[in-house]
């Protein structure tokens, strides 16, 4: 019955709570940190490496390091960011290691799906599994997290002129590969 409070009062309460309770080795509040974050690392680490077999398994390393380390946070407020700059160096590493991809791009990419709104992220997946891996790693960096061009910049180790041409190229061929789901006049769907 404890336990059974613990976990319903680990599931309402403040993150920044949970996560105190975490960087002092509370393993049940751990736990509760991974089921509310690990849907985000995924799907931030899918979009990266197009596999997503692989985005499990960084996922996985990501959160057993995190584990490991969560003592050496400062800040409750610094987790988010803390995170993903864990997750980008497991992905990172893997992509210097020079592990091949588990499906190559060909395979990836097939005929755009309808344009509801499943298919709609269906075919964004598509696109930016087209992109070059450093473009899309700036890409996602920049559109799915929120981060300015100077902290991709600090994240990836590319000079800053570079992380804004990866990003300007990588947006202009999105727009042309999601061309069809651009407003075009006249179109009945357009309101």
């Amino acid at each position: 019955m404890t336990a059974t409070l613990a976990s319903t009062a680990l599931g309402t309460a403040a993150e920044s709570a949970v996560l105190a309770l975490a960087m002092r080795g509370d393993t049940a509040a751990f736990s509760e940190i991974v089921r509310r974050r690990q849907s985000w690392l995924r799907n931030l680490l899918r979009r990266l490496c197009r596999d997503p077999s692989l985005a499990d398994d960084l996922a996985q390393q990501t959160l057993l390091q995190a584990w490991r380390s969560l003592h050496t946070l400062r800040t409750t407020g610094a987790f988010t960011a803390w995170l993903r700059r864990l997750a980008l160096n497991a992905w990172l590493q893997h992509v210097r290691q020079g592990a091949p991809q588990a499906r190559p791009v060909e395979e990836t990419v097939t005929e755009f799906a309808s344009d509801s709104r499943v298919g709609m992220q269906l075919d964004l997946d598509r696109a930016l599994a087209q992109l070059r891996e450093e473009v899309r790693l700036c890409v996602v960096l920049a559109y799915h997290e929120n981060m300015s061009h100077d902290e991709i910049s600090a994240a990836t180790a590319l000079p800053l002129g570079t992380v804004k041409s990866h990003i300007r190229r990588g947006a202009e061929q999105l727009r042309s590969l999601l061309d069809a789901y651009a407003p075009h006049p006249g179109d009945p769907h357009d309101r």
